[in-house]
């Protein structure tokens, strides 16, 4: 069945061997664009709609061309977390492990 992937985190997806890649530099979780950005995300899907069609040979891997936000600085912020924050944020999580019947992290 002939597939193509849309996503990040590029080193990972071309170490599995995907057939065909549209790599998107944008943050996990956002691989077709901003949300809300139906432009955006349509020519994204026309992209990798035309790789589908075009690639000549496996693990071809095409670059998306767009930026997030504008922002070339977006890695840097993304997923930090402060040093302030990291209590409240081990909290939540274990709420959340309690809450789903997980065992609670080890300390």
């Amino acid at each position: 069945m002939p597939t193509v992937i849309i996503g990040s985190a590029r080193d990972i997806v071309e170490h599995c061997g995907v057939a065909r890649f549209v790599f998107t530099d944008f943050p996990l979780g956002n691989p077709c664009g901003h949300p809300w950005q139906r432009d955006m995300q349509a020519a994204i899907v026309g992209l990798a709609l035309r790789l589908l069609e075009s690639a000549t040979g496996p693990r071809t891997t095409v670059r998306a061309p767009f930026e997030w936000k504008h922002d070339p600085d977006w890695r840097e912020r993304y997923n930090r977390v402060r040093p302030e924050d990291r209590e409240r944020l081990l909290a939540i999580g274990d709420a959340r492990r309690a809450q789903r019947g997980q065992k609670p992290r080890v300390k």
